[in-house]
């Protein structure tokens, strides 16, 4: 009876010491490899964003669609890119990986009754033009000549300044509308984790300037966010300044 008992001590013991490395392995992460493909075309898909959810690290593939992310086994990476349908995957003990984006499906182009906004836009501008009162705040230098008053009006006068008002708000709008086609909720939510009552009052407080993000890549932009991220925690652990102005009120004798 002994000797059977040492028997399945020794087998369990030798289990245990097989299973062990697996086990650490799987708690560990390691590079996996991989090249992302479009489905349809079967060309290499770049810049697609891969999303290590459990750890949350991102990374982006390369123009010949390869890449790199630390992932242990078991993780779920979420690969994303604009035009095609997300895929989750998760990471086994293979350490390279295939992809296959699908692009998303194209819903058939519709007759829109309705103005876009930049139409209207454009609109309200060509009636200030009609008028002769608006030249982008650059008056031709001929209209002094000709007509002197009208030169001075175009600079001076109520309904251009209305004019010119209207021109520069029209230029944020749009700027900022381009701005939050890249800077999208979603994105700042997965790298940051707020809560989603959190993100936009964090998206409002930390705008990418507009003529920077025109020439950041995906890389810089997810580099923005991370150092804006940064400064915001450093920003909620400060004391109130209500709160200070308490303290440092003098005590009545």
């Amino acid at each position: 009876m002994k000797l059977l008992q040492r028997f399945f001590t020794w087998i369990t013991f030798s289990l245990l010491l097989a299973l062990l490395p697996g086990l650490a392995f799987s708690q560990t992460q390691q590079p996996l490899n991989g090249i992302i493909f479009n489905n349809k075309t079967m060309n290499r898909a770049a810049q697609v964003s891969v999303t290590n959810l459990r750890h949350h690290s991102i990374v982006f593939s390369s123009d010949i669609g390869t890449f790199s992310i630390a992932a242990a086994l078991g993780d779920t990476l979420l690969f994303t890119k604009a035009g095609f349908t997300s895929q989750k995957l998760v990471a086994g003990i293979q350490r390279d990986m295939m992809v296959y984006m699908v692009p998303a499906l194209e819903l058939e182009s519709v007759i829109v009754k309705g103005k876009t906004r930049k139409q209207e836009q454009q609109e309200v501008m060509d009636t200030y033009r009609s008028k002769g009162i608006y030249y982008n705040g650059k008056p031709p230098a001929l209209s002094f000549l000709s007509s002197p008053l009208t030169g001075v009006y175009e600079l001076f006068g109520k309904e251009p300044g209305r004019a010119r008002h209207f021109a520069a708000q029209m230029k944020r709008e749009n700027e900022q509308t381009e701005v939050n086609k890249r800077y999208t909720f979603d994105l700042v939510k997965r790298i940051t984790q707020l809560p989603d009552e959190d993100v936009k009052p964090f998206m409002l407080a930390y705008n990418p300037p507009y003529p920077e993000i025109l020439k950041w890549n995906d890389y810089e932009l997810i580099q923005f966010i991370n150092t804006s991220f940064a400064g915001y925690k450093q920003a909620k652990r400060l004391p109130k300044l209500n709160s200070l102005t308490e303290k440092e009120k003098p005590v009545n004798q």
